[in-house]
């Protein structure tokens, strides 16, 4: 953690706004955003950077177990640990879900069962039993999703004919063929790659023994027998086409009629070590890394190969542990985090010119990525400048990231302010270069939206696309007003109009990356309000009004992630300090700081903040795949507060002469 910065004789532990005389209000929302200040500045690291806890679901313990006996000679402790953590997460139902509240589901209830059996857990054993019921109840093995059985093939628990047939003869389409791997999502093409390795090879190690899954099968047979296609109920339909595709390739994998198999293999392995480099891991995400060591694995490498061997290494840093228990994260979020925080701190009152600031802006100027990735083939024009989300990730940089290190830079002042710019620059052109054909932007590629890829047969975890948004095209829009361009500049007329056309009839937006109309209203807001939008238009008026109307009697906002599945339950959900914070950041867009609305949020934050000046969220406010895997990111109930509380000191129009003086205070 960093030490306490000296400020004009202050130290930052010491830094609060000097208060005139105030109304009781404002002085609870200095002395508040004082304390949650005070707190995010000591979570920084020596180096410059913040990086939370991000926390998933329990399918990332049960696979973790998964590799651990697949690789051989299992460590005995870091079982019984990982073992602990999934049993802590299941749910009074007996099963496990994806976020905390959530109903069963059924691919992490058959993974945990497993993980659990190879642990050394009895099927007599009460968790299990419990979790056995409710698998049946909801299906079997059968209902799991295509990753799932996947790897429950790893260990003769399911029949490699039975599922979805992902060859590595996809890595020879080239970028012009119809489908191809550049035409899926980043995460997708960094999962599938080496999983058409591990269905190449289909490898399969024995289990303990006695460890079976046979009795999660509702039918007897369900883990073996040939693939059948009943074309008398094929309907005229790309689904029925990819069915019958899989069918045809799976039939050639079983009579072994594979003779661009070699050649495939070849390039397949290319392209993992490719995107290895410059990258803690494949992608830095947890499922392509584990894959790839799988698939490392198949290819022949040695464990004690130095490739193998990091990988490895890269994936084992992603656990957290404590006496009893190991937990493993996705991914690091250090850039995220770190341009979030900065922001935050900065609009808190702190001088562009703090060292705290600048030595966040100086390590995030490091961590910009000057080399073509990914990215290059769907935006050949494109010239390298983004940032990505994780320590190291070159190959897939993305414009959220991009966007909000821009807004972070735009707020402090570094001595090389030549250096700063240039950043800056390269980062805005790649950010414009990035820009979709509907006007809108994605995340880390351009017009990856044909909606029929979604009905190949592995695409079941449900982010098979990477289409525009309204959350990252609102936060570009954000970034591009604090650079200087209004709604005149083509790029951000064009996706004024995308926000239009993607608002929902009752004016809020859909979030793809945060939970859910809140936080995709939020940022659309923002986005429109900075680059200049009239907030008195009935569309922006209608998307504020949806706001309130959702608001919780305690004041706060709140949205359950089954609001992904279940539109109707949009703007539903107990009270978040994030949400919260969202919502009220929708309104403020709006020069919403008087109504009653507002008030009571700010009102709430006040109320549920702790001693220490932080707010503890225990629902799962982030989005990974919509439906298939969510997210904790542990700082946002500290930043996004910091933010609302910010915006509501220095430009509610009531305290706002006052919070330019104490801005001044600081300058000075």
């Amino acid at each position: 953690m960093s030490s306490p910065e000296s400020l004009d004789g202050m130290t930052t532990a010491e830094w609060k706004p000097r208060p005139f005389s105030l109304r009781p209000a404002a002085s609870s929302v200095i002395e508040g955003l004082q304390a949650a200040v005070q707190y995010l500045l000591q979570l920084q690291r020596q180096e410059g950077y913040w990086v939370g806890e991000l926390e998933a679901d329990s399918s990332l313990e049960s696979d973790a177990i998964l590799l651990e006996y697949y690789l051989g000679d299992p460590h005995p402790e870091r079982i019984r640990k990982l073992a602990n953590s999934i049993r802590e997460q299941q749910t009074t139902a007996g099963g496990w879900s994806l976020y905390p509240g959530g109903s069963p589901n059924v691919s992490l209830t058959v993974k945990a069962y497993f993980a659990l059996r190879l642990a050394g857990f009895r099927e007599s054993d009460p968790v299990l039993r419990k979790a056995r019921e409710i698998t049946l109840q909801l299906g079997g093995i059968e209902a799991a999703n295509s990753y799932t059985r996947i790897y429950l093939c790893l260990f003769g628990q399911y029949d490699w004919a039975r599922v979805p047939a992902v060859v590595p003869e996809l890595v020879l389409l080239p970028p012009s063929a119809y489908f191809n791997l550049h035409e899926v999502s980043a995460w997708t093409r960094a999962i599938v790659v080496p999983l058409s390795v591990i269905y190449a090879f289909q490898p399969r190690r024995i289990p303990p023994q006695g460890v079976s899954l046979q009795s999660l099968y509702v039918n007897n047979n369900g883990a073996n027998g040939e693939r059948l296609l009943s074309l008398s109920n094929l309907e005229l339909s790309w689904k029925s086409f990819f069915q019958t595709a899989d069918w045809f390739l799976a039939t050639l994998e079983r009579r072994q009629w594979v003779p661009l198999r070699r050649k495939a293999l070849r390039n397949a392995e290319r392209w993992i070590v490719k995107h290895l480099e410059g990258s803690d891991g494949l992608g830095a995400i947890y499922p392509a890394m584990l894959n790839s060591i799988l698939a490392l694995d198949c290819l022949g490498y040695d464990h004690d190969d130095p490739l193998f061997s990091r990988q490895v290494a890269e994936f084992w840093r992603l656990a957290l542990e404590d006496q009893e228990t190991m937990w493993m994260q996705p991914c690091f979020s250090p850039v995220w985090d770190t341009a979030q925080a900065l922001f935050a701190a900065a609009q808190s009152g702190l001088p562009p010119a703090h060292p705290v600031l600048c030595r966040a802006a100086e390590w995030l100027i490091k961590k910009q990525v000057l080399q073509p990735g990914d990215w290059i083939i769907t935006n050949p024009k494109g010239k390298p400048g983004g940032w990505a989300f994780e320590f190291a990730n070159d190959p897939f940089p993305d414009v959220d990231d991009t966007a909000m290190v821009l807004l972070a830079l735009s707020r402090v002042r570094l001595p090389d302010i030549s250096r700063q710019r240039e950043a800056i620059h390269r980062g805005l052109e790649w950010m414009l270069s990035m820009q979709s054909s509907d006007g809108g932007w994605a995340s880390f590629d351009k017009d990856i939206n044909k909606d029929i890829l979604g009905h190949v047969p592995f695409a079941d975890h449900n982010a098979m696309l990477d289409p525009s948004c309204a959350d990252i095209t609102g936060r570009v829009l954000e970034t591009l007003a604090t650079l200087g361009y209004d709604a005149q500049f083509p790029p951000a007329h064009r996706a004024i109009n995308f926000l239009r056309e993607m608002q929902e009839s009752d004016g809020c937006w859909y979030g793809r990356w945060g939970v859910n109309y809140i936080y995709g209203t939020c940022f659309a807001l923002r986005g429109l309000a900075a680059i200049g939008v009239d907030m008195r238009e009935g569309f922006c008026l209608r998307a504020a009004e949806w706001l309130r109307s959702c608001q919780n009697p305690d004041g706060g906002w709140g949205e359950d992630c089954g609001s992904y599945d279940n539109p109707a339950l949009r703007g539903e959900g107990p009270s978040t300090a994030t949400q919260t914070a969202w919502a009220l950041l929708g309104l403020f867009a709006t020069d919403d700081f008087e109504s009653e609305s507002a008030a009571r949020g700010v009102q709430f934050l006040l109320e549920t903040q702790q001693k220490n000046g932080v707010w503890k969220d225990e629902s799962f406010t982030g989005t990974g795949f919509p439906s298939v895997f969510y997210l904790k990111y542990h700082l946002y109930s500290v930043y996004f507060p910091i933010l609302a509380l910010s915006e509501y000191f220095y430009r509610r129009p009531s305290t706002r002469t006052t919070a330019r003086r104490l801005s001044e205070l600081q300058m000075a």
